[in-house]
């Protein structure tokens, strides 16, 4: 059902070929995604290139900025976003395809290794004065909207805690002014191990492959009274040439998905 809707959704994105095989494209497809993607879609770009013989060019970054880049002018020709706002904002600007959910998300807690803490304590723990409290930058990365949604919806278990919680917590990424990780350092990973956060709220992919680099680390997951799931929503430039939008239909077909399930996003 998915497959055939978006295959409707690109019907008008794509110039058809009248060459069946596979063939090596000289022009590359240009993808621009979201910074929690780089590591699932650089992987199902290179299967696709091995596959297919075209090449990607990607571009990764918060999904709020890459697509002030696009309506600036910036040639991306499929744009995949941590959120469904940002492409749809795209398709409602007009020369892209209506969005579609692709893959999905939820938020974890990145922990230092000092600080007792498990899902069940987790609202009382970010509400103690002392804990720092590290959040991506609201409109221009999702991560940090989808941070004060949870405290949204922790005000209704705890009163007063929305204004508390939006108050003390820092915004450390995903800004035009935040600063960048290392070379080949897990951003997250870099935050905490710098001791700038106490407690990170991210998307829980980020959060394992922080711990993966920075194996002290604690990933608690958020309790279900204040889970926020993340939808990413993928769009195509309207006349883009058919690899592009042939690359788009492939990110929901299995290969791919496999590949994002191996790296924890779920299901569309």
């Amino acid at each position: 059902m998915l497959g055939a809707s978006l295959s409707l959704a690109l019907a008008g994105c794509s110039m058809t070929s009248s060459n069946p095989e596979p063939v090596a494209q000289e022009v590359p497809v240009v993808l621009y995604a979201a910074g929690s993607l780089r590591d699932a879609l650089t992987e199902v770009a290179r299967d696709h290139e091995a596959r297919t013989g075209q090449r990607l060019v990607l571009t990764f970054g918060p999904s709020g900025l890459l697509r002030e880049r696009i309506e600036k002018g910036e040639g991306a020709q499929v744009f995949a976003s941590a959120d469904t706002q940002h492409p749809q904002r795209l398709g409602d600007g007009g020369g892209w395809a209506p969005q579609t959910v692709f893959v999905r998300n939820s938020l974890c807690a990145l922990v230092q290794p000092a600080l007792a803490v498990n899902t069940a304590k987790l609202l009382q723990t970010l509400l103690r004065p002392e804990v720092k409290l590290g959040m991506s930058t609201p409109k221009a990365d999702p991560s940090g909207d989808y941070a004060l949604a949870l405290f949204q919806k922790a005000e209704a278990v705890v009163a007063g805690s929305r204004n508390q919680l939006t108050t003390k917590a820092l915004q450390l990424t995903g800004g035009p002014a935040s600063p960048a990780a290392p070379a080949g350092r897990n951003l997250y990973a870099w935050v905490m191990e710098q001791g700038q956060a106490d407690v990170f709220l991210t998307y829980c992919t980020n959060a394992v492959a922080a711990r993966q680099q920075v194996s002290a680390l604690q990933v608690v997951p958020v309790p279900p009274a204040l889970q926020v799931g993340a939808a990413y929503g993928l769009t195509v430039r309207q006349g883009a040439p058919a690899p592009a939008a042939a690359f788009a239909k492939a990110l929901l077909a299995p290969p791919a998905q496999a590949i994002l399930a191996r790296h924890g996003f779920g299901a569309p």
